[in-house]
């Protein structure tokens, strides 16, 4: 922060004029100061003590004493030990805030032409099963993510992978062939993705079901389930497809169209999207073909049954198959073929793939791959590799059709905020299509924010009843917040009361005020700090602390009530600019902020 710079500029001139002798300006340590003692930043003094041959109080004093005098930012001082704290002069804070006041986007800055590209991976969903809940923290990790790259003057393209083809959506055509009797969306009344999804946990139903029975004929776990019929047909269907059997193609185009148009209106109603969709469909020969040429090359070998490997022991790590022994690819053949593609449509910087950490493995291997194969971006992927999501029962498997589904967890989420806020009276006097919208935009961004405030490389529990809550550190309360602003902007606006466009630098304001503006300060180095960290949980938490701290000023000093019009512009003006930077931030997170509530 320039704040922060100028100070220690300006201890680095104070230690050299006092003590002869020059420092780094890279070991000043500035921090803010604790909340228990007066100042806005305190200076650590111990590392001066070899040069000032005096106590840390004395050094203290005599530093803070000389800073005082030289530098105009700072307006008083105290020492706590060997701890120098600064406060920084009214005047700044004002001009701060007039400047805040001022920028329309304040916080973020407009990527231009020539501004560094970048390609964010997400969702990269399966076209056999709906979306649930792990692949709601994946999208909202992925454009929270991208979000957050365009505000810190990035270009940023928004992509997905649809794993469109492969043994897991052959188990469900398979099944929906063998069980469906021609069922459809229309006729099921079904969403297509949910209806796909059905077929997939009655192929594993049916499956584990031919495994028992092989099993108690003598074969082991193993044999049965590789000779299980289902499992066979499906293997069969998928070499089909490769081959371009025209019935099977026709049938995979059919019930893949009832998927996306499922998909897409969930993506819709969770607020994410795409600048570009890729197919592995449509990738993965590419990738077959890039595999081949590093056979040629010598850098893969064929084993005996034909399959082709790569040899990655001298990396580290162990063998790993590229095509199968009947041809197929695998996920990584694909991989190879869609990053491929990729570089070759955009002159991307930087590519990132939003993928949870358990595909930890498959990244290391992908990077090595593409290297070995000659492009130069890859050692340079970046995979966000974030935690697993479950809820207080436990993990989802969706084969047997434990998975929270996403749509389900949205209409729950949206019927609790409603409930939640008819209980506190939030919603009277409001017409049914505005508690309807009310409803919809909490219960979405309780559902939100709750899972971007963890830091993505963690593990998390999300708790649907907790995340809804009006108190504590959750998207309610700070929703509820920017409302309330809102309401006494209206207000003021209402009394005829005129905001200035800026205030007097000279004006007069408490500590708490000051401590406010600050904060507000802080807000474009979280964004920078949220990006260099890909972390959607530090701009989270950051509004968090801002809410908490104006709602306990707006519980402490008095607005519209306030007599002194210089002052009562002061004070719009600063929960305007908290309101402004509340929506920034959040949106940010994906979360919109309502003005009535």
């Amino acid at each position: 922060m320039a704040i922060e710079n100028t100070l220690a500029q300006s201890v680095c001139k104070v230690v050299e004029t006092l003590y002869g002798q020059s420092v780094d300006e890279k070991t000043i340590q500035l921090q803010a100061t604790r909340k228990e003692f007066e100042g806005d930043y305190t200076l650590v003094v111990f590392p001066f003590l070899k040069i000032s041959k005096k106590s840390p109080e004395v050094t203290a004093q005599e530093i803070g004493a000389e800073l005082q005098r030289v530098e105009p930012l700072v307006s008083k001082f105290n020492v706590i030990k060997g701890f120098l704290n600064l406060s920084i002069s009214q005047n700044h804070w004002i001009g701060t805030l007039n400047a805040i006041v001022a920028d329309k986007n304040y916080g973020t800055t407009a990527p231009t032409e020539s501004s560094p590209l970048y390609m964010v991976e997400y969702s990269s969903p399966n076209t056999n099963k709906p979306l649930h809940l792990g692949h709601i923290r994946n999208n909202l990790l992925g454009f929270s993510l991208c979000q957050i790259l365009k505000a810190n003057g990035n270009r940023v393209v928004k992509t997905n992978i649809v794993n469109d083809r492969g043994i897991h959506i052959c188990k469900s055509m398979l099944a929906w062939q063998k069980f469906g009797n021609g069922e459809t969306p229309e006729s099921s009344g079904k969403k297509g993705d949910h209806l796909v999804g059905d077929y997939y946990v009655r192929f594993d139903k049916e499956y584990k079901a031919q495994v028992k029975e092989l099993m108690g004929k003598g074969l082991s776990e193993e044999d049965a389930k590789k000779q299980a019929p289902l499992m066979v047909e499906a293997q069969s269907m998928l070499k089909k497809w490769e081959d371009g059997d025209a019935d099977v193609r026709a049938l995979w185009t059919m019930m893949n169209n009832w998927v996306y148009k499922g998909f897409d209106e969930t993506y819709q109603r969770l607020g994410v999207g795409f600048d570009k969709i890729y197919y592995e469909s449509q990738t993965y020969l590419d990738g077959k073909a890039k595999v081949n040429e590093g056979l040629e090359k010598g850098l893969f070998y064929r084993r005996e049954d034909g399959s082709v490997w790569a040899d990655l022991t001298k990396d580290g790590l162990d063998e790993k198959l590229l095509l199968r022994s009947d041809g197929t690819s695998v996920y990584m053949t694909q991989d190879i073929g869609t990053a491929q593609q990729r570089f070759r449509e955009f002159n991307i910087d930087k590519m990132i793939y939003v993928v949870g950490n358990e595909q930890n493995y498959h990244f290391q291997v992908l990077s090595i791959l593409l290297d070995r194969l000659g492009f130069s971006w890859g050692k340079d992927l970046v995979h966000f590799s974030y935690g697993m999501v479950e809820l207080p029962e436990g993990k989802m498997k969706s084969r047997e059709g434990t998975v929270v589904d996403a749509d389900d967890l949205m209409d729950e989420m949206i019927a609790t905020a409603r409930e939640t806020s008819d209980e506190l009276g939030k919603l009277d006097g409001c017409s049914e299509e505005e508690i309807a919208n009310i409803a919809r935009i909490c219960g979405l961004g309780a559902l939100k924010y709750f899972i971007l405030k963890v830091d993505p490389r963690k593990n998390m529990t999300f708790n649907p009843k907790e995340s809804i809550d009006f108190n504590g550190n959750t998207g309610p309360f700070i929703q509820y917040t920017h409302a309330r602003i809102c309401s006494v902007l209206r207000k003021a606006q209402e009394s005829g009361f005129q905001l200035p466009t800026a205030l007097p630098e000279d004006m007069e304001v408490s500590d708490r005020e000051s401590s406010l503006i600050q904060n507000l300060a802080n807000f474009p180095e979280v964004v920078r700090q949220a990006g260099k960290e890909y972390s959607p949980a530090l701009i989270a938490n950051y509004v968090y602390e801002l809410v908490k701290e104006y709602n306990q000023f707006y519980h402490d000093f008095s607005i519209l009530k306030e007599s002194d019009d210089q002052m009562k512009a002061f004070r719009l003006l600063l929960s305007e600019s908290v309101a402004k930077v509340v929506k920034t931030g959040m949106g940010l997170l994906g979360i919109e902020v309502p003005e009535r509530m």
